[in-house]
């Protein structure tokens, strides 16, 4: 026993230095990010579209806001605590009118808890706020996938405590695509994603473009 305990204070260090380094591994994506906001300078007061794949993936964004001035900064596969550390480089920077966050799905499916993704999200909101304290912030509702449909009673739970602190907040909204998305059954519908059952097809974003477009309207002229 005393061998096992010494090996663990023995590697505890590497533990925690591993902890805190995780989010190096989008130190690409962030990078390419700078690289072409130097070759080709995003407008200031635009509004940001950031998080996961389901951002990513959006490559008609701009198309699909057209009386707004959009900036997409989506990083598939990552997870709500990586949008909020890169936050100084893909954030600040561009001082965005509004911001439209999707996350969560990554962080339910890597075994956090729908309370993890609430404080996630809280301390999101509150890094970007320190920079600029009045910009609005929308949750995008984590998305009943075919892919994670066992993650179900999670997502809703992570969805509800999101839409509860919310609630609490000044300019900082939640906005429900998980409920439209499910069939009457209130099971996930493939109907809405591509042939992966995870990420969406072109009718899954225009049902996310017609809850989010009210929002950016209200917030982002």
């Amino acid at each position: 026993m005393k061998i096992l305990l010494s090996l663990l204070l023995a590697f505890a260090p590497c533990f925690v230095f591993a902890a805190q380094t995780n989010h190096a591994y989008w130190n690409s994506a962030i990078a390419a990010f700078e690289t072409s906001d130097r070759a080709n300078p995003p407008p200031q007061g635009a509004v940001l579209f950031i998080g996961s794949s389901s951002i990513e993936h959006w490559k008609s964004v701009a198309a699909d806001f057209p009386e707004v001035k959009v900036i997409n900064r989506g990083f598939g596969g990552s997870e709500l605590s990586d949008s909020t550390y890169f936050a100084d480089r893909i954030v600040a920077p561009y001082r965005p009118r509004a911001i439209v966050l999707y996350a969560g799905d990554n962080d339910l499916w890597d075994g956090h808890s729908p309370q993890q993704v609430r404080d996630d999200f809280v301390a999101f909101v509150q890094k970007v706020r320190a920079e600029d304290p009045g910009v609005p912030v929308a949750f995008v509702a984590i998305k009943p996938s075919m892919a994670r449909k066992a993650l179900l009673p999670k997502i809703k739970q992570a969805n509800d405590l999101v839409r509860s602190y919310a609630a609490t907040q000044k300019n900082v909204a939640y906005l429900d695509v998980y409920t439209p998305m499910l069939g009457a059954d209130g099971q996930p519908q493939p109907k809405w994603f591509i042939q992966d059952g995870l990420h969406m097809n072109r009718t899954g974003y225009e049902l996310w473009i017609g809850i989010i477009k009210p929002w950016v309207d209200a917030h982002a002229r």
